[in-house]
């Protein structure tokens, strides 16, 4: 995978409620602007602009004319999140937690 990127800001744009809920959209397959529009109540141009990072490095990619249709590299996202240590420490602090009160 190209590091071309700043693996901090993806992360950043990974936790953000806006971002999080459009690519959860999108997990299931490609999905156009108007039916995100509708469906998060935001514009075509807000998700555009929400994106636009993950777009620029190859993680979303839109196609089409209007309305664009988008689509989420899922691996390439999943391949960031497994490589990040504060992701892989705090899924092991929930573990441990989890253990602890169960």
């Amino acid at each position: 995978m190209a590091e071309n990127f700043d693996r901090n800001k993806v992360i950043g744009y990974l936790f953000d409620p806006t971002v999080s809920e459009i690519l959860s959209e999108l997990q299931d397959g490609s999905r156009d602007s108007s039916y995100l529009s509708e469906k998060l109540g935001i514009t075509p141009e807000e998700i555009k602009e929400q994106l636009s990072y993950l777009i620029e490095h190859d993680f979303v990619t839109e196609s089409g004319d209007q309305p664009m249709v988008y689509s989420v590299d899922g691996e390439k996202l999943a391949q960031i999140m497994e490589h990040d240590e504060n992701y892989e420490s705090a899924v092991d602090g929930l573990t441990k937690l989890d253990g602890f009160l169960n």
